[in-house]
């Protein structure tokens, strides 16, 4: 293609973060709320500072480039506390976007803003079929590029049927806008005949908790470090690491590096080789860098922070996938704690009941809160106080939720949310006007994410990062969960001890 002549690219977006553990699937309606669906210029201004932001601003610097936005569902409303993603919903708005790919085309590029961690039932790799089926749909000559995030659980089946794929490195994921844009600049040189990708991907036998994969610290941060350094050293290198994504159950899971060169797989098959190698030489410290409590260690230790005159406090309750888990709430009751925000329990029968029934701020509160969807959840506790106040947030995994404030004990504040609530910055709680330096201690259900606005701020005296003592749905001890899709004895630290590197390689190889 000559320089000079137009570019189509469509842009597109299926994305989800599945906890196919948690008993609530992730439906047709869940991805249906005013804005969603979107297509057209709707779909390319969404998330504006993330992958499409990026990819959006970059392509529109070339010259006689068109945008095309294909009619797709965004982030569902249940965010990341939701489970399998049904069947039903993963065909329609698969049907949505190739119907509306057909109708608009042709296309000299497919930009796909994905995760990597969705599950769906009945379909193993949602990804790479997506990517299979839109082929089919635009030809062989299209470029398909695709957008992930590092939590993705990717094999070499997305590369085998598209021809780019663009990570964020950092979590929290501070540069998705940054992959964004050089997405967009590696799909129109390719479409323009300046980049031919050859690409490398190789699985390691690594199965790590999220909690632990802070790119904050090392070892992590070296990872990623090792990553940045040979997309450094080596023009036309693109370094994928993909931590792994253990709370779906599906056979791709676990650590994974993609490595993209310009028409050079020797150079892929080397820098691929050499990412895997130093993962596996620090397996040990990667599965041991951080520090978990048990949620009454936590609690004590927050108490102690604050006595000694270091405050606000975080507990980061990690382990809580679907939101309603009361036990660092239970633990603020038993101990009497003074000035604790818990933000948030989810309990979407109570905030749709209170919402019913048009509860205002000043009301009085007496109710049963949280706990009960499962094992991992513990019982309901009540909570008797007043009513706050109440509003919709959009949080930062792209959850919608409504929230009423409740308070109680002694300058004690509870956040009731219809679906999982993760906190990443202390704005946040502004807008809920929940000042967070009013407070001594904020309990927070996140596993990395909260460190945006609570850590590298430097907003925390002290982070402590907590689980129940059982082996619960979002424990460290990822052998204790029921999985049917994976063998855990195939993964460090659970029975495998000895690996190869060059064995486990995939070339990208379409057709």
């Amino acid at each position: 293609m000559h320089l000079d002549q137009p570019v189509r690219i469509a842009v597109l977006h299926f994305a989800h973060e599945t906890v196919t553990f948690l008993p609530n699937d992730t439906e047709l309606e869940d991805f249906i709320y005013e804005g969603s669906p979107a297509r057209g210029e709707a779909l390319l201004r969404y998330d504006p500072k993330s992958y499409i932001g990026g990819f959006v601003k970059c392509a529109r610097e070339f010259a006689g480039v068109e945008l095309v936005g294909i009619e797709s569902p965004l982030f569902p409303k249940t965010g990341i506390g939701s489970g399998w993603v049904t069947e039903e919903a993963y065909e329609h708005f698969s049907a949505m976007i190739l119907s509306d790919l057909q109708a608009q085309g042709p296309f000299d590029g497919v930009f796909m803003s994905l995760h990597g961690a969705m599950g769906a039932r009945g379909v193993p790799h949602p990804e790479a079929e997506l990517a299979r089926r839109v082929r089919k749909v635009v030809g062989e000559k299209t470029v398909l590029c695709g957008t992930f995030d590092p939590h993705g659980n990717e094999d070499e089946q997305f590369l085998q049927a598209a021809d780019l794929a663009f990570c964020a490195k950092y979590y929290p994921h501070y540069d998705t806008y940054l992959q964004g844009q050089r997405a967009a600049r590696a799909m129109v040189r390719a479409i323009r005949g300046d980049y031919t990708p050859a690409v490398v991907t190789q699985k390691v036998p690594i199965l790590s908790p999220t909690v632990l994969q802070w790119t904050g610290g090392s070892p992590w941060m070296e990872l990623v470090n090792r990553a940045l350094t040979w997309e450094a050293r080596e023009p036309d290198v693109y370094v994928n690491v993909y931590f792994g994504f253990p709370w779906s159950d599906v056979p791709d899971v676990g650590m994974t590096f993609q490595v993209i060169t310009n028409g050079n797989p020797t150079l892929a098959r080397r820098v691929a080789t050499d990412m895997a190698e130093s993962a596996w030489r620090n397996r040990h410290a990667l599965l041991n860098s951080t520090a978990i409590h048990t949620v009454a260690e936590g609690v004590k230790l927050a108490t102690e922070e604050i006595a000694a005159g270091r405050r606000p406090v975080v507990l980061a309750d990690h382990s809580d996938r679907s939101g309603a888990a009361t036990w660092i709430l239970q633990e603020i009751v038993a101990r009497g704690v003074h000035k604790a925000l818990v933000a948030s329990i989810t309990d979407f029968k109570l905030v749709k009941l209170l919402n019913e029934r048009n509860v205002q701020p000043g009301d009085a509160f007496d109710h049963e809160v949280g706990g009960r969807v499962d094992a991992s959840a513990g019982p309901a506790v009540h909570i008797v106080g007043k009513v706050l106040g109440k509003g919709e947030a959009l949080d930062g995994t792209g959850g919608r939720s409504d929230w009423i404030s409740v308070s109680f004990g002694n300058s004690n504040v509870v956040v009731l949310s219809s679906y999982l609530m993760q906190v990443m910055e202390t704005s946040m709680l502004d807008n809920m006007g929940l000042p967070p330096a009013n407070f001594d201690v904020i309990a927070l259900k996140s596993r990395v994410h909260f460190r945006r606005g609570f850590d590298d701020s430097g907003f925390a005296a002290a982070i402590f990062l907590v689980e129940p003592p059982e082996p619960f749905l979002g424990t460290v001890r990822l052998d204790a969960l029921p999985y049917r899709n994976v063998d855990v004895t195939r993964f460090y630290p659970y029975g495998v001890e000895e690996f190869d590197a060059g064995a486990g390689q995939r070339p990208g190889i379409r057709g």
